[in-house]
């Protein structure tokens, strides 16, 4: 990972993460087919969807001068991406599925793949298909494998990796509200498996993975150290539970911290040795970064800025609390407070009206900046951070949320604090959580297998689609 990046031969997370939003491929978007096994169901499913294209490192420098748009050596890099995307997103394809998914000519496909098996991007293996023979291309790896495991209020997310920190696959799936634990888990165990199975690898090949959760967790067994945050979940020791399912070693964790983690390692809080990352959703979290590395606590459970008190006499907060900072500035509190003016939205309706210049959300998000900023504040004068992340869906607000939240900082926190405070938006956006959780899994694992926690890419930029429940 670096500057060196023509001449790597491995798509790193931050390379990944790269990919999907800052558009270095000189490609927006791609159209493609996608077919999503479900674990419990054997059926195929087919979606449509817009997904940024992937860039790679291998294939060309990302300080490279781009191509020049429409020439042939625009397209062919087009086409490269589109390949590499199409077989991130499914784990490994055929060259004719390869030819469905891109809607590229066959003989263009078999090109590309020659070209990227020769880079080091893809590797090729036999197969048979309808009984006859063909080439199976998968993203080339190293030995040994991890897993990520994000879960959302509705969504759960599942990548799995080699042990360099190529995500080699990446898969998202909607869960009910207020979904039980053991459904979760079984869902994410086969997956996993599955996953597994389409790279041809051996269970052997984990060495461990990592969960995230959005409530606070013990690290030690991996159970909710607060109960009735996370319905479903409670006294359930989430390390043991999944640890059973796939007799591997499983690290849990806050999804805040998670976060927290993936812009340490790869993002926006780079470099620096004290950073207060705030992640902004639905829900409100925060991360502690301590002379360069996360911070746990006493449990595990530091960075519940969400739960701070922000009004004693308040809202009465799913922890048992009154007026925590959630019940003032939650994305749902939001959307509830202009119900009567704006009627049902979901967050990123909310977003989008805000960016299209709709007064009552535009107030409602620098309202929410406002009263973070104030806790965020208080939290700085505590211990003194050099730098401030703020991720989360409504950090893609960017000024309508940012600049009051900055403008409160610089009011209420001492002047020799505040000074000294760089405030900027997370660059891996909504990845950083599923990056900070492979990250995670890497790092508790007895074989890196050359995966450093110093490697630390330039900043990112990313533009990701909402997912409205963090």
């Amino acid at each position: 990972m670096g500057g060196n990046a023509s001449c790597d031969t491995s798509v790193s997370l931050a390379d990944w993460g790269r990919s999907r939003h800052s558009g270095t491929a000189h490609v927006e978007h791609v159209f493609c087919v996608r077919t999503v096994k479900e674990p419990h169901d054997t059926r195929t499913k087919t979606a449509m969807s817009i997904r940024s294209a992937l860039t790679f490192a291998r294939v060309h420098s990302v300080n490279a001068k781009p191509p020049t748009p429409g020439s042939q050596s625009s397209l062919r890099e087009s086409n490269r991406a589109r390949i590499v995307e199409a077989i991130r997103q499914f784990g490994g394809l055929t060259q004719v599925e390869l030819a469905g998914a891109t809607g590229l000519s066959a003989a263009s496909v078999s090109n590309i793949v020659k070209e990227l098996t020769t880079l080091g991007v893809v590797q090729t293996a036999p197969s048979t298909r309808s009984g006859r023979r063909a080439q199976h291309v998968t993203l080339a790896r190293t030995p040994g494998m991890v897993g990520g495991v994000q879960f959302g209020l509705r969504h759960m997310r599942v990548a799995l990796a080699d042990s360099a920190g190529t995500i080699l696959a990446d898969h998202q799936l909607p869960l009910g509200t207020d979904h039980r634990a053991d459904a979760g888990l079984d869902r994410a165990a086969l997956l996993i498996a599955d996953m597994l199975e389409t790279f041809d690898a051996e269970s052997s090949e984990l060495l461990s993975v990592a969960v995230a959760l959005p409530a606070p967790v013990q690290r030690a067994n991996g159970l909710i150290s607060s109960p009735g945050i996370l319905r479903g979940w409670d006294n359930v020791a989430v390390s043991e539970v999944m640890a059973e399912r796939i007799n591997k070693p499983v690290y849990v964790a806050n999804s805040s911290n998670m976060g927290a983690l993936g812009e340490l390692r790869h993002g926006a809080a780079q470099g620096a040795q004290h950073t207060l990352y705030i992640q902004v959703g639905q829900r409100i979290g925060a991360g502690l970064i301590i002379g360069g590395e996360l911070f746990w606590g006493a449990n595990g459970s530091a960075g519940e800025f969400g739960h701070t008190t922000s009004d004693p006499d308040g809202q009465i907060c799913r922890c048992g609390n009154r007026g925590c900072l959630e019940t003032v500035a939650g994305g749902n509190v939001l959307l509830e407070a202009l119900r009567v003016s704006h009627g049902v939205m979901t967050l990123k309706d909310m977003m989008r009206y805000a960016g299209d210049g709709d007064l009552g959300c535009m107030r409602a998000i620098a309202d929410a900046g406002r009263a973070i900023g104030l806790a965020a504040a208080n939290l700085c004068n505590v211990f003194n951070p050099e730098r401030v992340v703020v991720g989360g869906d409504l950090a893609k607000t960017g000024a309508i949320l940012l600049d009051p939240l900055r403008e409160t900082i610089e009011r209420f926190a001492l002047p020799s604090t505040a000074e000294s405070i760089h405030i900027v938006p997370g660059s891996l956006a909504g990845d950083a959580e599923i990056i900070g959780t492979i990250a995670y899994a890497l790092e508790r694992s007895d074989l890196l297998h050359g995966y450093s926690t110093q490697q630390r890419p330039s900043p990112l930029t990313h533009t990701p689609d909402p997912t409205e429940d963090q």
